[in-house]
């Protein structure tokens, strides 16, 4: 199974603190996961791959949207406060 989520932003500002936040799970996935994060100007693009079960392969695009949605509120927070 393979996912390609594609996120765009205003900024790139935005887009290269999404993709840091997000890519801190990237490092440690179990054998059979592949998840490679990469920023592009105003773009974050992470591509996942999973050899395993379905339910690896949800859980982990739904940890990424949700790592994505964190970083997202707390940059709307860290700029209202600026």
């Amino acid at each position: 199974m393979e996912a390609e989520v594609i996120l765009n932003y205003n900024r790139a500002g935005w887009a290269r603190a999404v993709a840091d936040a997000v890519s801190a799970d990237n490092v440690k996935a179990p054998v059979g996961l592949s998840v490679r994060t990469v920023c592009t100007g105003r773009k974050v693009v992470t591509r996942v791959a999973c050899e395993g079960k379905l339910v690896t392969f949800i859980a982990t695009l739904d940890d990424l949207l949700f790592s994505a949605s964190s970083a997202e509120k707390a940059l709307r927070v860290t700029e209202k406060l600026g």
